[in-house]
């Protein structure tokens, strides 16, 4: 009987988990299925909050979009890719967006679940970001979100956690040994799926740029920047982000492949003589 009990809970597991597309296949063919087990609203309540109480924080230490024209900068980037996330999701662009500029050294941005956005200073004065660039971030930030990867994550953590818990009292294993089991399921599991993960946003946030009228080939500028800066990055093949060489390579590709949408962006947004 011992050995039931795992596989009463593995159905169990397998029968919660959702298979879904979160977004279109867009002009750069994204078409994984995903498996989620969190909803969607668990996700974007929790988001929301964890975003008030970051912002209420950096209120607090005066860091709060202190910059005026940075924030307008910003946000008058996000006015221009929030739109464009209706060809991916038509229920994006009537997401409850939020745009903030956080003082912070840190070359960092972000998008959570249901369109919470904010970007660093350090990222923007240190790397001296072009608005292409700045879009080419966003971009790859909101795709995140549209794609849903923080409820994915959350999802695979969640399986992941219970079965190997199952899994190391059925083995009858000590503490030691399940931590050397969850340790192989992260490097078999959660960094092939980080990687896919960075390759998706990359791919939808070029077509979000370009679709917004911002070069799409800032991407790769903006990336060799990131190289820049970023020294004694760990191999790609134990790393959650791909290497900057073959990040490269792709989104040179990919933003060939959305040339067009921008040269549309682009002529529709020049003054009628």
């Amino acid at each position: 009987m011992r050995g039931v009990a795992p596989v009463i809970v593995t159905a169990a597991l397998v029968s919660a988990c959702q298979t879904v597309n979160t977004t279109h296949t867009g002009a750069v063919g994204i078409e994984r299925k995903q498996m989620m087990m969190v909803s969607s609203g668990e996700m974007d309540k929790a988001s929301s909050q964890s975003y008030q109480k970051i912002l209420q924080q950096a209120g607090q230490k005066n860091a709060l979009n202190r910059d005026k024209d940075q924030v307008a900068r910003v946000r008058a980037v996000a006015s221009r890719l929030i739109p464009t996330t209706g060809a991916f999701r038509p229920d994006a662009p009537q997401w409850r967006w939020e745009v903030n500029v956080l003082t912070s050294p840190e070359l960092n941005a972000w998008c959570m679940a249901g369109g919470k956005i904010a970007f660093y200073s350090g990222i923007i004065e240190k790397l001296q970001l072009s608005d292409d660039e700045i879009a080419a971030i966003m971009g790859h930030e909101i795709a995140h979100a549209l794609r849903e990867h923080a409820r994915e994550r959350a999802s695979q953590a969640m399986v992941t956690n219970i079965g190997v818990s199952v899994l190391g009292a059925a083995l009858g294993v000590g503490q030691v040994g399940t931590d050397l089991i969850g340790s192989v399921a992260k490097v078999t599991f959660e960094l092939p799926n980080s990687r896919e993960h960075e390759i998706e946003a990359d791919r939808i946030g070029v077509e979000l740029a370009a679709r917004g009228g911002y070069d799409p080939r800032a991407a790769i500028s903006l990336w060799q920047k990131m190289g820049k800066a970023s020294s004694g990055q760990p191999p790609q093949w134990l790393s959650t982000h791909p290497s900057s060489e073959s990040r490269q390579q792709d989104l040179a590709q990919y933003a060939a492949r959305v040339m067009p949408l921008y040269e549309q962006a682009t002529q529709h947004a020049k003054p009628v003589k």
